[in-house]
């Protein structure tokens, strides 16, 4: 698709708080600077790439090896996998996670109320997502850039037939050493861990990553928060209407494997999902909505 960004930015830019400008690999994004916060998405994939409230240092991790490329998802940030999350059950030539996070989404609108900063993207059923799965469908990813982080992401069944869909916020937080932070909140609860062919399993205590991590909490709606002391910050991610949370860490041998993010960069990240995966994937009948929200909030320790 080729975006004419002068014109976008042109109809939507609140002048000196945020603008469309061409960000890595020339794809179009929206900035956003506030008095209580920057951010960056991009229209790729509706992908947050920043968010740092004033006075902090940046939230999220970033490979500097990431594909700025059409087709390709970001290496960090925030991707918003959908309709399915992982592999396609019934297909293994579909793309992984879905094909949302690897679209352009049309840019809807950007509003500001105080210091507030909203920016709506949508994307739609079209004959390119049919092929791979066969539901009318519109979704909207609403972020809102201020001291909170608060993301949405809003499914609306738009075809005639009752659908079934999984989705996920899989974002990428930037940590001092994957080691050292702790993620409270969870104690209690079953999880699959995939790293041990799906295994049910129940957390214990707070979840400290030792080793390449990949679980699937299940039934949980409480907010947790990840304690960094080598940052000397507390990450709070609260949510709603979301009953599975992903923790992934790649650790070593599976990083040096993926080529946009690099050998060492794993120590650096820590994946912490809001999502409903699974037997939590969520069913809509035709012209029902389902609003899914994800707010990070940042604290010193």
């Amino acid at each position: 698709m080729s975006i004419n960004i002068e014109e976008i930015n042109h109809r939507f830019e609140i002048p000196g708080i945020a603008q469309v400008i061409a960000g890595e690999g020339g794809l179009p994004k929206v900035q956003v600077s506030s008095p209580v916060a920057t951010g960056e998405v991009y229209l790729h994939g509706a992908h947050v790439t920043s968010w740092r409230p004033t006075g902090a240092e940046e939230v999220f991790f970033v490979s500097p090896h990431s594909l700025w490329q059409d087709g390709k998802a970001i290496r960090g940030g925030i991707p918003v996998c959908f309709p399915w999350f992982g592999s396609k059950a019934d297909d293994p030539h579909a793309p992984d996670h879905g094909f949302v996070r690897t679209r352009e989404w049309r840019l809807d609108s950007i509003e500001r109320s105080g210091d507030a900063v909203s920016v709506s993207m949508v994307t739609e059923s079209d004959d390119s997502t049919r092929k791979w799965w066969p539901f009318d469908f519109r979704l909207l990813h609403r972020v809102t850039f201020a001291t909170e982080l608060t993301i949405e992401l809003v499914m609306t069944s738009t075809g005639s037939e009752p659908l079934r869909f999984e989705e996920a916020l899989h974002a990428y937080y930037r940590v001092g050493d994957v080691t050292k932070p702790s993620i409270s909140g969870l104690d209690r609860t079953h999880y699959l861990d995939k790293t041990d062919d799906f295994r049910e399993k129940l957390q214990r205590g707070s979840v400290v990553i030792e080793a390449e991590t990949d679980r699937v909490y299940l039934n949980t709606e409480r907010a947790l928060e990840l304690n960094d002391p080598v940052l000397q910050r507390r990450i709070t991610i609260a949510k709603q209407n979301s009953r599975t949370t992903v923790v992934w860490s790649p650790w070593s041998a599976k990083a040096r494997a993926l080529a946009d993010l690099g050998a060492d960069q794993w120590k650096h990240m820590l994946c912490i999902e809001v999502a409903n995966v699974g037997d939590f994937a969520v069913q809509l009948a035709p012209g029902e909505r389902h609003t899914m929200t994800a707010r990070v909030s940042l604290s010193s320790l």
